[in-house]
């Protein structure tokens, strides 16, 4: 790989140009969408064109535990990973010069790992790909900024802001609610810059520390490698200045939770034309078709867009986020929201994913719901024009194991994602719910305690 240099992306190749590069950390995401891999000198990096890590990496919990291995033994075999230079980029935060590349895991004939959520992904994008279409993703990244919390016991409470007061909630779009905390944001801005990344807006959001990020259109796969690579830039600004950035879905009583909002347009890869609207610019079948696939299959998506106890805390009435599956347009209380376009940008927001699922798997999840809608054609409930916060329809579950139950019950959705991924997936989420269940809440001691 003596070459390798020259096959990087330009944003990389500007950071270590002129400068002796140290490092590189070859990493992928686990089911959780945490960065497992190594890091390894330059020098080696230059020699060496795979690795080899075991693929029990996918089997291990949110908590560090193991879950059972649905395929059998657990013999721990070794995948072998390859990095894909297209996704190399700074580390800027290091004190040496450190590049980071994700890498894709494939077993040892060759083929790709089905477990391994980036391949998770890229297989639903194959699946659009073999019928002459190319999915095209719009996320929004929210998150908290929390003052340091180092007992898990003690709640989480806002930063300290530079007026020396903490944050405020309830300042949505607010300019002066933003700046309490603009060196976290500069340095966001900074690091994005350093790693080739595009950011379309920063803003306030609603909750105390809350801020939202958007990023431009484009590849899915491409996407989510840059959400993947957001959540560790974001964190690691907050650190400089002596908070954190979570991505929690609920971390603060009280406020509202942190979502992962989904914009979904399909290309006709024949003509280039946006495959929801036709020549006159008016809505097509296969738009409403896409909406009924989401209608449909969404609850059993849930437990990918939702994946922890905590995810469920944010599907509450009245905190601004989604509990149900009406459709309308730019109406932001329904679950799936048409945001207002041209006929060339027309599109579908899903408006349920949690900021804390995998963006591999959340985007993954989602597409599949369209993909089945357009295969299956049918057409979805009429459009939501009023209050869908006020809808009494009971949809979609509301506890990780219910989630998990539904999952577990759509065929359908389990061929999209593939039968050994969701096997896998359904054991370490089982596990992690279980162990939660283990755990004695200061509710329950404060209210059971003598009382009951």
């Amino acid at each position: 790989m003596s070459d390798w240099i020259d096959r990087l992306p330009q944003a990389a190749r500007d950071f270590v140009a002129g400068r002796r590069l140290d490092e590189v950390e070859c990493i992928l995401a686990d089911i959780a969408g945490v960065a497992r891999g190594k890091a390894m000198p330059a020098s080696k990096f230059a020699r060496q064109e795979k690795f080899y890590l075991p693929n029990s990496i996918f089997l291990q919990t949110i908590t560090g535990e193991w879950a059972d291995n649905p395929a059998g033994a657990f013999t721990e075999p070794d995948m072998i990973l390859t990095p894909d230079f297209t996704t190399a980029t700074a580390a800027p935060w290091t004190a040496d010069w450190t590049l980071q590349v994700i890498h894709d895991a494939y077993d040892q004939q060759g083929n790709p790992v089905p477990i391994a959520p980036r391949n998770v992904l890229k297989r639903v994008v194959d699946l659009y790909r073999q019928r002459g279409w190319k999915p095209v993703v719009a996320p929004e990244m929210e998150f908290f900024l929390v003052a340091r919390n180092i007992d898990p016991n003690q709640p989480i409470i806002p930063p300290m802001g530079r007026t020396g007061r903490r944050a405020a909630a309830k300042q949505a779009y607010s300019m002066s609610a933003v700046d309490e905390y603009g060196k976290v944001i500069d340095d966001i801005y900074d690091f994005a810059e350093a790693q080739g990344f595009e950011i379309d807006g920063i803003l306030q959001e609603g909750g105390a520390g809350q801020v939202e990020i958007n990023l431009n259109h484009g590849d899915p796969v491409a996407l989510a490698d840059e959400i993947f690579y957001f959540k560790r830039l974001i964190r690691e600004a907050a650190l400089r200045h002596d908070c954190f950035a979570t991505f929690m879905a609920k971390p603060i009583e009280g406020e509202p939770g942190s979502a992962m909002h989904l914009h979904h347009s399909i290309i006709d890869v024949a003509t280039g034309r946006n495959i929801f609207s036709d020549e006159k610019g008016a809505e097509t079948p296969q738009f409403l078709h896409f909406i009924a696939g989401m209608q449909k299959h969404l609850p059993a998506a849930i437990a990918l867009l939702a994946p922890y106890v905590n995810s469920y805390r944010r599907y509450v009435p009245d905190f601004a986020a989604p509990i149900n599956l009406e459709w309308g347009r730019d109406n932001r209380t329904t679950g799936l929201r048409v945001p207002i376009s041209s006929p060339e940008a027309r599109r579908v927001e899903n408006r349920l994913a949690g900021m804390d699922c995998n963006p591999y798997l959340g985007i993954a999840a989602s597409l599949a719901c369209g993909y089945l809608g357009l295969v299956e054609g049918e057409n979805p409930r009429g459009e939501c024009l009023g209050d869908a916060y006020m809808s009494s329809q009971d949809e979609l579950p509301y506890n990780l194991g219910d989630a998990l139950d539904m999952m577990a019950e759509n065929t359908p959705m389990r061929g999209v994602l593939g039968e050994d991924f969701t096997a896998v997936y359904e054991s370490v989420k089982r596990n992690e719910y279980k162990e939660f269940l283990q755990v004695i809440s200061p509710w329950e001691r404060e209210h059971l305690l003598l009382n009951v």
